[in-house]
């Protein structure tokens, strides 16, 4: 047996914040929402999926945000993304200590840290 690649990734949110999930991953992300199947839809949450990325929110009671343990997303344009976080009010910390690498964090509307990153290309 050997791993082939990650499914999905999960993250905690808290109950009744779906609208804020869909505009953070949804509309700032460009993760298309996906419908959960009718007996997980149950359980509040929600899914966003595109053909390379996949993350699903699942409701924790009580919530705690995940502010080390964190998802990092490979993205074509950091800075793009920072600051269009920025200016929905996402809060975003600008990191420089991944040698070769453009990257930030950005706390989704649950306090949730996230990693957003790119390679920098050789020469730049």
């Amino acid at each position: 047996m050997t791993l082939q690649a990650i499914d999905h990734v999960q993250a905690a949110m808290p109950a009744g914040e779906e609208d804020r999930a869909r505009a953070f991953y949804g509309v700032l992300l460009g993760l298309p929402e996906q419908p959960k199947p009718a007996e997980l839809a149950q359980r509040g949450g929600c899914w966003f999926e595109s053909p390379q990325v996949k993350v699903h929110l699942g409701v924790e009671t009580p919530f705690t945000p995940a502010r080390k343990a964190h998802i990092a997303f490979r993205v074509d344009d950091v800075q793009d993304l920072a600051a269009r976080a920025r200016a929905a009010g996402y809060q975003v910390v600008d990191d420089e200590d991944l040698p070769g690498h453009e990257r930030v964090y950005i706390y989704d509307p649950f306090g949730n840290r996230l990693e957003f990153l790119k390679p920098v290309e050789e020469g730049r």
